[in-house]
């Protein structure tokens, strides 16, 4: 709980915390590190898996082929 701010005199140290969760400031930016990392990783394997289902549908028959001929019409164009 915060302290309370009804009157501004006094001293500073009885007024209490000025915010929550006072002393969880260096596990809250680790548990921060540690979830950036994790979603990093999961989405650059979600972005992998994608990528290759895409290059796989390229790879069947003639799509390889017909999505060249469309991008080098539109770099005529």
């Amino acid at each position: 709980m915060t302290g309370s701010f009804g009157d501004w005199s006094g001293e500073m140290t009885a007024i209490g915390p000025l915010y929550p969760f006072v002393g969880w400031e260096m596990l809250m930016v680790l548990l921060l590190l540690v979830f950036w990392i994790v979603w990093h990783v999961v989405q650059v394997r979600a972005e992998t898996r994608q990528h290759e289902a895409e290059a796989e549908a390229l790879r069947q028959g003639d799509n390889l082929q017909r999505v060249i001929q469309q991008e080098h019409t539109i770099e005529r164009m």
